[in-house]
């Protein structure tokens, strides 16, 4: 769903409009925290995010796409349409440990399909206080419910008149939750040019002054009146002094007509070399101003972030603290203002916070003055898309007043003035740039987000160097821009001056968030300031990523938790790639395991193609890192290429920079493999990394030694099962038969299905059996009845004394275990078949015409129940042409559904498949037999085995020549 998308067809505004409206109802409904909406995509089992509500987007970016096959909630819903309720914590990771790894707080969830006919088109999701008992939410989630079926209906006719719009491609759609309190405040941006005595006012302005665009005269007097009209004259003189060099050091505290507190903030934005324009702000703060100004004189450092991420207010003291004046905090993203609070333990907190009621507190390095500020690149890089880009509603806008976020302008800074490159390298468009028009390098917008949203104070010529800037390449809001238009800047305003230049109380900051319904306040202070502050700390390391070395990395808890579900060596290859490389910020992965003193290539990703292929099958005493790394037995770290040259000369590379860690998989001693990590940069490994990466290296050892040996026996499971089915079955000229069986995908236990087709004197027997359970006696269960029913067959006994005396032979055996089975005898030369059937499902016919049912066939109970049992039998006509049809259980039960919707979905695939070939001799119900079983063959969790049986008479060849 990019903006193009969204232009080129307008059902996807409307769609937008649906999910915005259902998540915002289902919170409401349900006294949630947050939430929003998965939807399918076009990539099949591919589930995206489309709406997030009440939570910043990019700090949950984990969470944006998902694969329906994953141990989460909302798979689950999804994939099994069954309504998910996990009212705590507890009950969270009992049920889906996974999920709860990664979000370890204490909150409470619900989760319903939508449903629209029989088509599930994503799951609507709400994040809620935490209670007891699911039983308390009872009516709430009847609530969403209701809401998840009006959805469905609603995106239903969507698709009816847009078949192929409803789904989700693109990122989400963050918007607020419905505010709990009177109002969070508005704002406004604009420029005037004293040279031109043009003023212009963004779209949140003029909403806040209640003047539409066509009505405002455009002149600087008329907006000095729409501000404050008992003020205006004062909003003159602080205008012209501002556009001669001379801000207000404070903002204009001011009265709207109807008396309500509006205040006026304004700086000077240079555009060389042109005469110095004036930008300002003006912002309504609605009830809460004389807390504000409490607050401005507190002694710590105090600012407010809404549920979105944005900063919505900070004192003096925290400005000075987090080392951004004012003006750059407020209205801006926390991890735009702040860049290096973009790492994973205070966003880990900030997690917390969002969705618990208790206050976090956390313990953070500050970066001096002489390092960048740049944070890791992960999670922040590329914001969520927001309705900015189209209709229906602004991902910032939706279900708040239009200006509580800060009011971007109509161009912002990464739009104007720089090329696409000092957006985000690597990132997509952002929804706030998709739709602008593009600027001129060089050339900036008359509300540049640099000048409209930040006076340049800390930043010009002859003040403190920020963190920012010094002794740092140019920062992407200025990549792009003239020179002078960095450096050239007027003196600082004396409040921003102090901030910049009064000296910090050490490296530490000790930092407390509490969460509110709207809001986070958040608490500052030098950590010398805290009995608990860290000692001996002082000369913590920082990693060259902006990562301190104490963040916790909680993704390889997500990885220890993933591998103990994972089976087979392929599986915990795929979980490594998904949760080990995006934890450490690689690129490349590649597992090599050993068999017979050769190492040999498992799973790559991220190389050049071909590029690993001669390192397959090396011998266990070649000179390079990836064995030495498992004889030795010691992992092996190269912080650059260099490195790795020096220690291995002449050895291939794949890249000229990067770095490279290469790890023994050791399980007990005994060697498995080793696993490389690729780099994209040069980066160092701090202390902590390398032991979590040598510990988790022994888990990958562990989890992959458990899944050879699942494999070995699994195949050893399977060759006995097949050892047990028919190599080939009994041939009739004027019969065609063909059967097919599919394991179980749960477990390696060995299923006890069977099929048969016995001669029976001059006729054919065909034969379907379903042992109960799973395991070694099921088989061998299995295997005694389908030798039993074959001796019986061949004696020409009648289908009655055939499953009578099965039944007996069960019953004595009395193995513990009980069986379904359908027998029928055929005389392929008539026609006429007699059946019997033991609480087995009823078999299909197909007609020559194509018109198919179920045959209702009257049966006994089943096999190993009752000695005395009797099974009646009945006698059927089977034309030339039709297509007699037995099966198990696991091909039409599925979890959650009726068997008989599985016998009728069945019964209408059997009809589409076609009539037999003309041509004797032909094979056709292979095919037919294939297509039946095509959609269980290709099912990643088939709880059950499944066997099918399929017949057709032929017509009788032409006599020969005597």
């Amino acid at each position: 769903m990019t903006g193009s998308v969204e232009h080129a067809h307008p059902t996807a505004g409307r769609l937008t409009a649906l999910l915005i409206d259902a998540s915002t109802e289902a919170i409401s409904a349900a006294g949630g925290l947050a939430g929003g909406v998965y939807l399918r995509s076009r990539t099949p089992g591919l589930l995206r995010l489309a709406v997030l509500s009440g939570l910043p987007g990019p700090l949950f970016r984990p969470w944006w796409r998902l694969h329906a096959d994953r141990p989460f909630p909302v798979a689950d819903a999804y994939r099994l349409g069954v309504q998910v309720v996990l009212p705590n914590a507890t009950e969270t990771m009992r049920r889906y440990p996974q999920f709860a790894a990664g979000l370890p707080f204490q909150f409470g969830s619900l989760y319903v399909p939508i449903v629209g006919g029989s088509t599930t088109y994503g799951v609507l999701t709400v994040l809620r206080p935490a209670v007891t008992d699911a039983a308390e939410v009872l009516a709430e989630h009847d609530r969403v419910v209701r809401l998840a079926q009006e959805l469905g209906a609603a995106l239903r006719g969507l698709e009816v008149a847009n078949p192929d719009q409803v789904a989700w491609d693109g990122e989400p759609v963050c918007l607020r939750p419905p505010t709990a309190s009177t109002s969070l405040g508005r704002a406004g941006r604009f420029a005037w040019d004293p040279e031109t005595a043009a003023i212009t006012l963004d779209g949140d302005l003029h909403t806040l002054l209640g003047m539409p665009p066509s009505e405002f005269p455009g002149t600087v007097e008329a907006f000095a009146e729409a501000v404050a009209p008992t003020d205006a004259h004062r909003i003159l003189a602080t205008l012209r002094d501002t556009a001669v060099g001379r801000p207000p050091a404070l903002p204009l505290y001011l009265r709207a007509e109807d008396g309500a507190l509006r205040l006026l903030d304004l700086w000077n934005a240079y555009e060389p070399p042109a005469a110095p324009a004036v930008r300002g702000v003006v912002v309504a703060p609605g009830p809460g101003p004389t807390a504000d100004s409490a607050a401005d004189l507190l002694p710590d450092g105090v600012f407010c972030v809404d549920r979105l991420g944005l900063v919505v207010y900070a004192n003096p003291r925290a400005a000075q603290l987090l080392g951004r004046p004012r003006a750059e905090l407020v209205g801006r993203d926390l991890w735009e203002a702040v860049p290096w609070l973009r790492r994973p333990d205070f966003e880990d907190h900030l997690r917390a916070a969002l969705l618990t009621p208790d206050p976090v507190h956390v313990h953070l390095v500050r970066p001096s003055a002489r390092e960048p500020e740049t944070g890791p690149p992960a999670q922040g890089a590329g914001s969520p898309r927001s309705a900015q880009d189209g209709p229906p509603l602004s991902a910032r806008d939706a279900g708040s007043p239009p200006s509580a976020q800060g009011a971007e302008p109509p161009l912002s800074s990464r739009d104007a003035g720089s090329p696409p490159s000092g957006r985000r390298a690597g990132s997509p468009q952002s929804a706030r740039d998709a739709g602008s028009p593009p600027s001129a390098p060089g050339a900036e917008s008359p509300l540049s987000s640099r000048d409209a949203g930040s006076p340049p104070s800390g930043r010009h010529a002859g003040s403190s160097p920020s963190n920012r800037d010094a002794g740092s390449p140019l920062s992407s809001r200025d990549a792009g821009s003239p020179p002078s238009a960095q450096n050239t800047r007027p003196p600082p305003s004396a409040q921003d001056a102090e901030s910049a230049q009064r000296p910090y109380e050490g490296d530490w900051l000790a930092l407390s968030v509490h969460p509110g319904p709207d809001r986070l306040t958040c608490t500052v202070r030098p950590a010398s300031r805290v009995k608990d502050s860290p000692e001996g700390q002082e000369n913590a390391e920082v990693s060259e990523t902006g990562m301190s070395a104490l963040a916790p990395l909680y993704r390889p808890i997500a990885l220890a938790i993933a591998l103990t579900e994972a089976g087979t060596a392929r599986q915990v290859s795929a979980v490594v790639m998904r949760e080990l490389l995006p934890a450490f910020g690689g690129r490349r992965l590649a597992i090599y395991l050993l068999q017979e003193r050769h190492l040999y290539l498992e799973w790559e990703t991220g190389f050049p193609k071909g590029f690993l292929s001669p390192f397959d099958g090396v011998d266990l005493g070649t000179h390079l890192p990836g064995v030495e790394t498992l004889t030795t037995g010691r992992p092996l770290f190269f912080d650059s290429m260099e490195q790795l040259t020096a220690a291995y000369p002449g050895i291939p590379l794949d890249a000229t920079e990067g770095a490279r860690a290469f790890l023994p998989l050791i399980a007990s001693g005994r060697a498995v493999g080793s696993c490389i990590l690729g780099f994209d940069r040069p980066r160092s490994f701090s202390t902590e990394e390398r032991t979590v990466l040598t510990a988790l290296a022994g888990l990958i050892a562990h989890a992959m030694e458990k899944a050879q040996r699942y494999e070995s026996e699994t195949a050893l499971a399977r060759g006995l099962q097949q050892a047990l089915l028919p190599r080939r079955l009994a041939a009739h000229p004027q019969l065609e038969t063909t059967g097919r069986y599919l394991p179980g995908t749960a477990g390696m236990e060995v299923g006890g299905d069977w099929y048969d087709v016995v001669e029976s004197g001059d006729g054919l027997a065909l034969v379907i059996g379903d042992v109960q359970g799973h395991g070694v006696q099921a088989a061998a269960t299995m295997g005694q009845l389908r030798s039993a029913v074959r001796a019986f067959a061949l004696g020409d006994r009648p289908p009655d004394e055939v499953m009578s005396s099965t039944n007996h032979l069960l019953t004595d055996l009395d193995p513990g275990l009980f069986a379904s089975c359908c027998y029928i005898r055929l005389d392929p030369a008539t026609g006429v078949a007699r059946a019997a059937r033991a609480g087995h499902p009823p078999p299909l016919l197909r007609s020559p015409d194509g018109r198919t049912r179920v045959l209702d066939l009257p049966g006994g109970v089943v096999l190993g129940v009752d000695p005395r049992a009797r099974y009646p039998v009945t006698e059927l006509q089977m034309e030339p042409g039709a297509i007699l049809a037995l099966y198990t259980d696991g091909l039409v039960e599925r979890p959650g559904s009726d068997i008989d919707e599985g016998i009728t979905a069945l019964r209408v695939a059997l009809a589409k498949a076609g009539a037999p070939a003309a041509r004797p001799g032909g094979r056709f119900l292979a095919g037919v037999a294939d297509k039946l079983t095509a959609t269980a063959r290709h099912a990643l969790d088939r709880p059950d085995d499944i066997a099918l049986l399929l017949a057709t008479r032929r017509t009788a060849p032409p006599p020969g020549p005597h």
